[in-house]
């Protein structure tokens, strides 16, 4: 009888890679003077500090580079550290710059970078092996019900309608992949369609968000009408502009 160690093979793949879509605030400098960025970059956080901080960000230098105005990306990705935001990647860039962002271990990211990453996937399939396993079962949207209030810092996500009988606090976020609805006051933060639905919507019986969004397309505090404060709302898209309505 063999004494040499079994080896089992292992029935599943260790990882795999997935193209999906995430909503990442994206800052748009037109100005290459770090101090007036600075300045206004800190305004907005200081009106949603809970949203802003340790919160990813994009860097898209199209439209000061078509105005022939060079941007210190070095001393950018800096001050944005400085002022807790995290940068993950760098779009519309020159040579120098993208150099210099890579330097910090910032990567350029382009128009493509999801079909990029989907070729890529498709690529490794050829090369992996496929397991001997049942297909698996698409998983299927599920209403979520939460009766709990929503306390800071909790994050909730539903695969499809988002239901809280209860309040969201202020630095709490909700997520949904369909609508969201808030029987109690909204102050934390409401993301709905969050894989891209611009068909989903938001109801609240109060509106004090944060932030609110649907299919990426977002608005923080200060950008809310006094108007639609302190009431029963909904919220949905209408050629990918927020439309704030009473109920």
């Amino acid at each position: 009888m063999s004494t040499e160690p079994q080896h089992t093979p292992y029935q599943k793949p260790a990882l795999e890679f997935k193209s999906t879509t995430y909503s990442v605030p994206v800052l748009i400098p037109y100005t290459h003077d770090l101090t007036v960025i600075e300045h206004q970059l800190q305004q907005k956080i200081n009106q949603a500090p809970e949203f802003f901080r340790n919160s990813p960000i994009l860097i898209d230098l199209q439209e000061l580079n078509k105005q022939s105005t060079s941007l210190n990306v070095a001393e950018c990705i800096g001050l944005l550290r400085k002022l807790a935001l995290l940068p993950i990647g760098i779009r519309g860039g020159l040579n120098d710059q993208n150099e210099a962002a890579l330097a910090l271990d910032i990567p350029k990211i382009s128009a493509q970078q999801n079909i990029s990453h989907q070729e890529t996937a498709q690529k490794l399939e050829k090369i992996t092996p496929e397991p001997e396993s049942e297909p698996e079962t698409p998983e299927q949207p599920i209403t979520r019900l939460v009766t709990q209030p929503v306390r800071s810092g909790q994050r909730v996500y539903a695969h499809g309608d988002l239901i809280v009988l209860a309040q969201v606090s202020a630095g709490a976020e909700i997520m949904a992949e369909g609508n969201i609805h808030v029987y109690g006051i909204l102050r934390g933060r409401a993301l709905a369609g969050i894989q891209g639905n611009t068909e989903a919507r938001i109801f609240c019986s109060d509106l004090q968000a944060e932030l609110i969004s649907i299919a990426g397309n977002y608005k923080i505090s200060e950008d809310l009408d006094e108007s639609v404060r302190n009431k029963p709302v909904q919220i949905y898209l209408n050629d990918l502009a927020l439309i704030i309505q009473d109920l």
